[in-house]
Order: structure tokens, then C-alpha cells, then sequence
């Protein structure tokens, strides 16, 4: 059975998201599935460090972190990044 372990203490979800709806950012690691992204294999690539998107929604996980949901539109599909996977691009927020 996995363990599943904290990164440390720090509740993000005691302060406000870092990113807002719409707003574009950059990936900053290449993301793998997990096995929770259908239609793809354990371990392939799903996004590249680089990638652009935008925020489509904002949720939380294990009651402490924000997931935020990227719509990576030269892809065709949607993954979900805690905020330090992300990176703001200031060009500013789409409507």
C-alpha cells in the first residue's frame, strides 16, 4: 500500500490561491500520470516543463493544498498542479 506523505506542515488553504481563474502560467516540471489521468499509461509524460495554459478551476487535497486546474489548450486536455508546478505569466487573465 502507498504511504502518502506531506510535504511539511504548511497548510496552503490557510491563505488565499496564488492563481486566479483565467490566468495564463507556465509549467515548470515535466508531469507524469499517476495513474489518476485516463486514457494514458502510468509514467508517460502528460506535460512538459514549459507548457503554457490557463486556470480553469481551483480545488483543494488533503484538506491543505490548492490543485489547480490548467487547461493546456496545444494539448487538448486539462491536468491538475499544486501551485509550486506553476508559474504566473503576466500577460493577465483570459474572460
Amino acid at each position: 500500500m502507498a504511504k502518502i506523505s506531506r510535504d511539511s506542515d504548511i497548510v496552503e488553504i490557510d491563505g488565499p490561491p496564488d492563481f486566479e481563474y483565467g490566468q495564463k502560467v507556465r509549467i515548470t516540471k515535466n508531469v507524469r500520470n499517476d495513474g489518476t489521468f485516463p486514457g494514458k499509461e502510468i509514467g508517460d509524460i502528460l506535460v512538459k516543463k514549459g507548457e503554457l495554459g490557463y486556470v480553469t478551476s481551483i480545488g483543494t487535497f488533503l484538506q491543505q493544498y490548492y490543485i489547480y486546474g490548467v487547461d493546456l489548450y496545444e494539448r487538448g486536455y486539462r491536468v491538475g498542479f499544486r501551485g509550486r508546478e506553476l508559474e504566473a505569466i503576466e500577460e493577465g487573465r483570459i474572460q
